[in-house]
């Protein structure tokens, strides 16, 4: 079973959907708190835009957040169950429309159609090729002056810890090793995070199309020592966007979590006066 067939399997059949993701966003507090504190400030300066694509949405986490920064939004996600949920949860969106793919391509998506790409917490867990896949087709469905905002692995940059994240590699660490690896934060923010990515080496594969990294955070998922993830900000080569690629090494990011949750327990309790929009 390939990775894309077992992510499936996962979301379709096995994942308890009560949550509906939110439990992702338990160290912000909450997905609001976690929107608000870390993943607007970083694409406020995108948004708003005509149309929005998300890809792997999910149960639409981010979603609801999305719309309200376009005039029309896509969102495609490989597994039919998350689908059908986004469908239900925004049907009464006329502006939204959502469909299934195959865990690489974006059915649907017109071409230079997108001025706005977003994928936030999902495509950390696909490998290399998935990922070329998707660039090819960001270079397809991205508007001429379009930006793509992508969160991917970086754990290939540890590749002696990534091997170790096969089951079979954890097996052979002796028990008292994994647990010393465990306590200071190291195995446990691994998270299925693929193995073959770095921030470089999506660097490369954005060049193997038309397109160009303009920009990367790479981050300590969780809050651990390691920088496990890697966020990029992507743009057609010769936009207004084009330039010399930017890498901040962000180590505070797992502290900007905490500082979010903390900070939002202040306001938590409080309800909305009844003129704020929903």
């Amino acid at each position: 079973m390939s990775m894309v067939q077992a992510n499936a399997a996962e979301w379709d059949r096995s994942y308890d959907s009560r949550a509906k993701g939110e439990e992702w966003s338990e160290p912000w507090g909450s997905s609001t708190a976690q929107w608000y504190g870390s993943v607007y400030p970083r694409i406020q300066r995108f948004l708003p835009v005509g149309r929005i694509l998300e890809i792997a949405p999910g149960y639409g986490r981010w979603t609801s957040f999305l719309l309200s920064h376009c005039d029309s939004y896509v969102g495609v996600d490989h597994s039919t169950r998350c689908i059908d949920s986004c469908r239900k949860r925004f049907g009464g969106r006329s502006n939204a429309s959502f469909h299934v793919n195959d865990g690489r391509s974006l059915p649907g998506v017109a071409n230079s159609s997108i001025n706005f790409a977003f994928s936030f917490d999902s495509l950390v867990h696909v490998d290399a090729h998935i990922l070329a896949s998707y660039l090819t087709e960001l270079d397809r469905v991205l508007a001429p002056e379009g930006v793509a905002f992508i969160h991917h692995s970086n754990l290939g940059s540890y590749s002696r810890l990534a091997q170790l994240t096969d089951p079979l590699g954890l097996e052979r660490l002796p028990a008292k090793f994994r647990l010393k690896l465990d306590h200071i934060g190291i195995l446990n923010n691994v998270g299925s995070r693929a193995t073959d990515v770095t921030a470089a080496s999506f660097v490369e594969l954005c060049e193997a199309t038309s397109l160009h990294c303009v920009a990367q955070e790479v981050v300590n998922w969780g809050g651990g020592v390691l920088l496990t993830d890697a966020i990029s900000v992507v743009t057609r080569a010769g936009s207004r966007l084009d330039r010399p690629n930017r890498v901040v090494r962000n180590r505070l990011f797992g502290a900007e979590a905490r500082a979010v949750r903390r900070s939002d327990t202040a306001y938590d309790p409080l309800p909305r006066p009844a003129s704020s929009p929903a």
